[in-house]
């Protein structure tokens, strides 16, 4: 079994957003299946498909008000940082970072999905945005400021601290 899995719990009604996480979860569970000699390139895959992900996103976020430095941003930056310190311990020939960062990303994913991705699709949809094209339908709904947060009920307004639960920890390792 996959350290995990797509489910339902982790649609969020944006048909782009739901298909780039449902790729994600693919891509994951090719690395976790990969032998050693396939290691490689399955994880160069995946860390290619969660920065184009994440700019994504993070687009998405700066067009329609929420602020470069806000934590759902953060996360993105911690978690691609780890990614390529697994990338050069996997290129000096130490897989063991890049096998136990599946098991991190396993967990960290549905929670990020749950809470900030979440948030970020009902803001989407509040403004009437289009992933597809990235226009704005409803830009009277656009907040006044910019969104410091994460959008929701799990971050508070203006906190841009280093996120909880990103898979940092398991990269000192």
């Amino acid at each position: 079994m996959a350290a995990l899995e797509w489910s339902d719990a982790l649609a969020l009604e944006l048909p782009l957003m739901d298909d780039t996480h449902r790729e994600f979860v693919e891509l994951l569970a090719a690395v976790d299946a990969a032998d050693e000699a396939l290691l490689p390139a399955a994880w160069d895959a995946f860390v290619a498909h969660t920065e184009a992900h994440f700019a994504r996103e993070d687009a998405w976020m700066a067009a329609t008000r929420f602020a470069s430095g806000n934590c759902h941003s953060t996360q993105h930056k911690v978690v691609l940082q780890v990614l390529q310190e697994g990338s050069a311990r996997l290129a000096q020939g130490e897989p063991a970072m890049v096998r136990a960062l599946v098991g991190e990303l396993a967990q960290w994913f549905p929670q990020h999905t749950q809470a900030m991705d979440a948030a970020l699709a009902l803001h989407l949809r509040r403004v009437g945005f289009d992933p597809e094209t990235g226009v704005v339908h409803a830009p009277e709904a656009l907040p006044q400021v910019l969104i410091h947060g994460c959008g929701g009920a799990t971050c508070a307004e203006g906190d841009a601290q280093e996120p909880e639960n990103a898979p940092a920890q398991a990269a000192v390792a």
